[in-house]
């Protein structure tokens, strides 16, 4: 009875841990995801891009507003006056005149109303519009070059994620082999310290080890929760996602090209050198938009005017059109110090353009031997790899014999655990190097897709 009693608690306490914990466990939605979707992903929800579209869209606002110049002005006004007690007269083709306040027979005015509208074209601004519009054609190229720069850090940046996650996996994987390993011996060293076959201090000596192969257990676990809520962030994923890289590609044969090749393909493509030479060319128009200053403007206008003062005058329909002449007399004392600033500015975003070319070939330079250096590191990581399990099979070989210590079979377990994890790093940073390569020849987002 009492046992009966018992397993109705057991499975009612189950029930609710069940229902209390399953939307947590819910929560934990498993999702593998290949290095492609993740790239897609971080383009679709990317902050940068985002705000990269909104200036394009900004720059592309000022070209119709450059554009709109060319079209004429238009334009309606209108008054009601009151007037109180006003002298006037009313002139004559003989010259004379009659003079009203309530004299003369005239009407008494108290009121005036006039409506105006006006159309002006504009037929010459010394070439202003034009270069305004060119001008800003060229930013919005450059905007658009921006963007797709943008774009190739967003995907070296999801790269970067990625195989940071997939470095983080690795290394807890290889820490929980390493510990259930070490585990084990902590066993069967205890059998033996039991049964007066080892001293209790290398029993100590390997347990101690365990306990720093947990500690870095506890490591390796915080740095993959903080790299898988990274990349949930930064694809658009709720943070309680657990993602699964998919380790297909991380170590896929790379063909590289020469030094030379990877020099001239970024002087061709790298978008920041485009955006800058576009920026050079609407600075260039700039100097022809402070020259149009010393031209006059020359506009073609016409309206028609309304007009009535009751009991006096009525005047409709009169129609107007001429052309109108305008000069500022100020351009020919302010119109040089504008020109020299233009040019100015011209002078210095080709100082930036050699700068930035010496740059771009350091910079690929400088990726060009990272990845060279990351292929020797895995070579030597594969070497040191096969050396360690070696070394820790004839340790253990020797350990069982009782050729050696404790100390030697745990130095040889640390070894081999040191070796694993630096080969996995070392051929994810293969993939991350040819990846910066290829961002600082400017042909990233091009490869990537292939």
């Amino acid at each position: 009875m009492v046992t009966k009693r018992y397993s109705v608690l057991f499975f009612g306490v189950l029930f609710i841990f069940l229902n209390l914990f399953s939307p947590l466990v819910k929560g934990q939605e498993v999702k593998e995801l290949s290095l492609q979707e993740t790239i897609n992903l971080s383009l679709k929800n990317s902050h940068i891009l985002q705000a990269s579209s909104a200036k394009i869209e900004q720059a592309q606002a000022q070209v119709k507003q450059a554009q709109n110049n060319r079209l004429p002005n238009a334009s309606v006004s209108g008054s009601y006056l009151y007037l109180a007690n006003p002298s006037y007269s009313l002139k004559t083709k003989s010259g004379g005149s009659d003079t009203s306040g309530n004299r003369g027979g005239l009407p008494k005015i108290n009121q005036a109303m006039y409506g105006i509208f006006s159309v002006s074209l504009p037929i010459f601004t010394g070439g202003k519009i034009k270069y305004v519009i060119e001008s800003a054609k060229y930013l919005e190229q450059a905007m658009t070059l921006d963007a797709d720069q943008d774009k190739e850090a967003v995907i070296l940046n999801s790269v970067n994620a990625y195989i940071n996650l997939y470095k983080a996996s690795v290394t807890l994987n290889v820490v929980k082999e390493n510990l259930a390993q070490s585990r084990k011996t902590d066993s069967v060293l205890s059998r033996l310290e039991e049964n007066g076959l080892l001293a209790r201090n290398d029993l100590l000596k390997s347990e101690l080890q365990t306990s720093n192969i947990e500690l870095s257990l506890l490591d390796a676990e915080s740095n993959l929760k903080m790299a898988n809520v990274s990349m949930d962030l930064m694809i658009g994923y709720p943070e309680t996602t657990i993602l699964k890289p998919d380790t297909t590609n991380i170590d896929k044969a790379i063909t590289i090209k020469t030094l030379d090749e990877y020099e001239q393909m970024a002087l061709q493509n790298r978008k920041d050198m485009q955006a800058l030479n576009f920026r050079k060319q609407s600075a260039v128009a700039g100097i022809s938009m402070a020259k149009s200053d010393l031209y006059p403007s020359i506009a073609l206008s016409g309206g028609d005017v309304a007009a009535n003062i009751p009991g006096l005058v009525s005047i409709s329909l009169a129609t107007n059109i001429g052309v109108g002449v305008k000069y500022d007399l100020s351009s020919l004392w302010k119109s040089k110090a504008n020109i020299a600033a233009a040019k100015s500015r011209v002078t210095e975003i080709s100082a930036n353009q050699a700068q930035l070319s010496d740059d771009v070939r350091l910079q690929v330079n400088q990726s060009y031997e990272d990845y060279l250096l990351s292929q020797k590191k895995t070579e030597v990581y594969n070497v040191a790899v096969v050396q360690a399990e070696e070394n820790y099979r004839i340790t253990k070989n020797k350990f069982d014999n009782s050729l050696v210590t404790t100390t030697d079979l745990l130095d040889a377990n640390v070894a081999l655990l040191t070796a694993q994890i630096r080969l996995a790093v070392a051929r994810a940073d293969v993939l991350l190097a040819y990846s910066k390569l290829l961002e600082t020849s400017g042909i990233l987002s091009n490869t990537i897709n292939q």
